[in-house]
């Protein structure tokens, strides 16, 4: 009964906050509303409407595809992201600290549910990184094709794909009778933006304010020039597949909205959390879900929607109505963006990591602030060092399925965590609230599981394996290291 209590004990919201006010370890406030917007919109718009767009519309071997009600896929997956980004607003607004779901967790359901959380949210950030840099890559390579540069197939492909090929076997180089193969532009993306991130976060706010103009002006450029070669016979049958691949797109899509959710991560960076993180947060969201379903439309209006299931979906519609210059701008686009949410993703990963160590559940050293640049430089860097190595050799679908899933569990627990706290403290003070609870956050909970059942079985199968993992890795070393170890109700 003692076990049990422990695993369940939560750290009160007034010790939270005095234990970040009082660390000696502190961020710097420079962030401002428009930064935390362009944050949110960086970390959004990349790898999932400019590349899975393809796969959630014509399906693969393991579901079947939305077509043109891909449309409704988006707006679905909007629905469901609303509902949470709505808790996730409260929660942020009320506990302005760089940890995210998983701080709310451990205010509201125990530790043992924080650490899950903790866990999961790694394959949001950094596994779901590898699939972006991975992305990232192949339109890089789409981008130097543009320019007549052919960039080595074995020095920029992931594994799975080259055990498959005997064309990049042959052509890559052998040592010990063993082809060398290495997604050689995914490194080196990663690697460059952990060094910014090191620098500094209003270094690294700036660069990703560009970025988001840029990708923002040529997703509209896409929709003015795509938009005098829509068919509206292509949007026939509108949903092929039925109700199944709506859920089955949304399900893939989910991967396009995930970002929104990293406005969190950079609380303690904030001038005004309070009143800027749920306008960054709703912000970006409703500005995102416009733009995709625009693009959406357009792009299964120009091809028919059983040819877009490739990993370049846009640009392959621009030389389908034989504008390849159109399509060279697209992939200039693709990569700008990509870029914008590695930037996020790979700042998110490092306060995860930051506020578990102060709470004892990971090394002390992972909550090291660099002494001149003030950013949580130790475990910016580990980070940078495991998506790096991952997306060397790991490919795209698998690793944004881990994703996808990680992610929805957390936000699970998001809307959970609105329902407990508003019954265990009513009268706290909230500069945000959520709307219509408990209705609110028990749809966004229901919405989120739906979601989750329209993942593939593997998917569920790899996240078994994660949580056991995880589950060790606290027993072996969080539960017994905790700052809540000789105080069970952290009040």
């Amino acid at each position: 009964m003692a076990l049990f209590r422990s695993l369940l004990r939560t750290k009160h919201l007034d010790l939270i906050l005095s234990e970040a006010e009082s660390s000696t370890q502190k961020l710097k406030r420079v962030l401002g509303p428009v930064d935390l917007i362009a944050l949110g919109i960086g970390a959004v718009i990349g790898a999932g409407i400019f590349a899975l767009v393809g796969t959630a519309a014509a399906g693969d071997a393991s579901r079947p595809g939305a077509g043109p009600a891909l449309v409704l896929s988006f707006l679905l997956t909007g629905v469901a992201c609303a509902l949470t980004g709505l808790c996730y607003a409260e929660f942020a607004s009320l506990v302005p600290i760089s940890g995210s779901a998983y701080t709310y967790a451990y205010a509201t359901l125990g530790e043992l549910v924080a650490w899950i959380i903790g866990w999961d949210l790694i394959l949001e950030y950094a596994v779901g990184n590898v699939a972006v840099a991975v992305s990232w890559s192949g339109y890089f390579c789409e981008l130097l094709r543009g320019f007549g540069i052919e960039f080595p197939r074995w020095l920029a492909t992931d594994l799975r794909t080259a055990l498959h090929s005997p064309e990049i076997l042959n052509s890559a180089p052998h040592l010990f009778g063993k082809a060398i193969i290495f997604n050689l532009p995914a490194a080196f993306i990663v690697t460059f933006l952990t060094v910014l991130l090191v620098i500094g976060i209003k270094e690294s706010a700036r660069f990703n304010l560009v970025m988001v103009g840029i990708k923002l002006l040529v997703l509209g450029f896409f929709v003015v020039v795509g938009a005098a070669y829509v068919k509206p016979e292509n949007w026939h049958p509108f949903a092929p597949n039925g109700w199944a691949g709506i859920q089955a797109g949304a399900a893939v899509i989910f991967f396009a909205y995930i970002g929104f959710d990293a406005v969190s991560t950079v609380a303690e960076e904030c001038k005004n959390p309070k009143r800027d993180l749920p306008i960054g947060i709703l912000g970006s969201l409703a500005a995102c879900t416009v733009i995709y379903v625009v693009v959406a439309a357009v792009l299964t209006g120009m091809i028919p929607w059983s040819r877009l299931n490739t990993a370049e979906p846009l640009s392959v519609a621009m030389r389908v109505v034989h504008k390849d210059w159109a399509a060279g701008i697209v992939a200039f686009g693709s990569v700008v963006a990509h870029t914008a949410v590695l930037l996020v993703f790979q700042m998110g990963q490092p306060r995860i990591f930051f506020s578990m160590s102060r709470d004892g559940l990971m090394p002390k050293s992972f909550s090291k602030v660099h002494p001149r640049f003030k950013t949580p430089y130790v475990t910016t860097i580990l980070t940078g060092v495991f998506v790096a190595g991952a997306s060397s050799f790991a490919s795209l679908d698998e690793m944004a399925d881990l994703c996808n899933i990680g992610t929805l569990s957390a936000f699970i627990i998001v809307c959970a965590g609105i329902l407990v706290l508003r019954k265990r403290d009513p009268l706290r003070h909230r500069p945000f609230k959520t709307p219509w609870v408990p209705f609110v956050p028990a749809l966004g909970l229901l919405a989120c599981l739906y979601l989750m059942m329209g993942l593939p079985t593997m998917a569920w199968i790899r996240f078994a394996v994660w949580l056991t993992l995880g589950l060790g890795l606290y027993y072996a070393y969080g539960f017994s290291h905790s700052r809540l170890a000789g105080n069970h109700d952290g009040r």
